[in-house]
C-alpha cells in the first residue's frame, strides 16, 4: 500500500468526501488502500453545500488532498472556496458544475416523495440501480453493500441533501483559482454524470487532467476500486506548485 505521506505520494492527509445517500463505506476500498486517509463519514441532515465543506475541514486540521464523489465533489469546491490555503490538491469523481436544470427539482422530490410515502426501501430500489453501469446491477457484491449503506442513510437525510444540491452555490467564479493539481474521473458508463460533462470540467479547470475508467457507472469507487485507486495514486504523485507546476 502507498503511504499518503510517502515520498512518492502527498504530504497533505486525504480526505475523501461522498456523495448523495453515500457515507464512509461508499470509500471502503480507497480508505483501505491508503494509510492515513479519511472519510466523512456524512452530512447528518446538513442542508447546505457550504455546511457540508465546513464539516470537512473540521473533519481533520492542517493540509489536505481532497477527493469529491458526486456531491462530495461540489463538497470539495466550496470547501476550497472556504479554505483555499488549506487544499494542496483536489479530486473530483463523477459530478457536475452546473446549475440546477429545468426538470431536476421534480425528479428529485419526486424520488423523496416515494421515500416518504412507500419507505426507504422503494427510493433505494428506484433510485440505485441506474447509478451503476449496466453490468454491475446485477453483481450482488457490488450492489448488496451499496443497497444496504442507502437504507441506513434513510429518507430524511436523502431529502436534506435533495435541498442542498437544489440550492447549491454556483461555481465558475471559484474553478479559476484552483491551479493545484487536479484530477477529474469519471466512468465510462455513468449516464448521471456522462464523460462528456467531465470533459467540460476538466477544461474549466487550469490544472486538470481527466480519466475516464472502463466499465464503471456514477458509483465509481465501489464499482472500480482497483482502477480508481490506480488513478487516485497516480494523481498524488502530480507536483505542487512548490514542486515546480507553474
Amino acid at each position: 500500500m502507498l503511504p499518503i505521506n510517502s515520498k512518492e505520494g502527498s504530504a497533505a492527509r486525504l480526505l475523501f468526501l461522498p456523495g448523495l445517500m453515500c457515507d464512509s463505506r461508499i470509500f471502503a476500498a480507497q480508505t483501505g488502500r491508503f494509510p492515513g486517509s479519511v472519510a466523512v463519514h456524512g452530512y447528518g441532515l446538513l442542508r447546505t453545500i457550504t455546511d457540508m465543506a465546513r464539516r470537512a475541514l473540521e473533519t481533520v486540521s492542517g493540509r489536505l488532498s481532497l477527493v469529491g464523489h458526486s456531491m462530495g465533489a461540489r463538497v470539495a469546491i466550496e470547501a476550497f472556496r472556504l479554505a483555499p490555503e488549506r487544499i494542496e490538491r483536489i479530486a473530483l469523481l463523477s459530478t457536475g458544475i452546473h446549475p440546477p436544470r429545468p426538470g431536476e427539482a421534480e425528479a428529485r422530490h419526486a424520488l423523496r416523495d416515494v421515500g416518504r410515502a412507500q419507505g426507504v426501501e422503494a427510493l433505494v430500489d428506484q433510485w440505485l440501480p441506474p447509478m451503476l453501469a449496466p453490468g454491475r446491477r446485477q453483481d450482488e457484491a457490488v450492489m448488496a453493500p451499496l443497497r444496504t449503506m442507502c437504507r441506513e442513510v434513510g429518507v430524511e437525510v436523502f431529502a436534506a441533501q435533495v435541498e442542498a444540491l437544489l440550492d447549491r452555490p454556483l461555481v465558475e467564479p471559484v474553478l479559476p483559482q484552483i491551479t493545484c493539481p487536479t484530477l477529474i474521473a469519471v466512468g465510462s458508463e455513468d449516464r448521471w454524470s456522462p464523460p462528456a460533462q467531465h470533459e467540460e470540467i476538466a477544461a474549466a479547470l487550469p490544472h486538470a487532467q481527466l480519466r475516464v475508467i472502463a466499465g464503471a457507472g456514477h458509483m465509481l469507487p465501489a464499482e472500480a476500486p482497483e482502477q480508481l485507486n490506480a488513478t487516485i495514486a497516480e494523481w498524488l504523485s502530480w507536483p505542487t506548485h512548490a514542486q515546480g507546476v507553474s
